[in-house]
């Protein structure tokens, strides 16, 4: 089952600056563990004790995971997944 994982600049350091990867795992949860099995380290960056962090995003095929199950959220063949972080801050007032 391959689905394409697009990785955010910021996390592209542990994907060798590729913007877009393949794994595969039938829930997110799934699909987590095999990409930090292929790119070591990215885990730890989108997982807080056991959930996603606060401020990490996630979309299987535009849909915010965290409204369809979370890491338990299901995948199928071809699906696309997207992590984006969130982006805070700006100009003052």
């Amino acid at each position: 089952m391959a689905i394409e994982v697009r990785i955010p600049t910021i996390l592209r350091t542990y994907t060798d600056g590729e913007k877009s990867v393949t794994a595969e795992g039938d829930t997110l949860a799934t699909l987590i563990d095999h990409l930090e099995g292929n790119h070591p380290g990215i885990a730890g960056r989108l997982l807080d004790g056991g959930d996603l962090r606060r401020f990490v995003n996630v979309y299987i095929n535009d849909e915010d995971v965290r409204f369809i199950g979370g890491l338990e959220a299901g995948l199928s063949d071809g699906d696309q997944v997207v992590v984006l972080p969130a982006v805070a801050g700006g100009a003052p007032a």
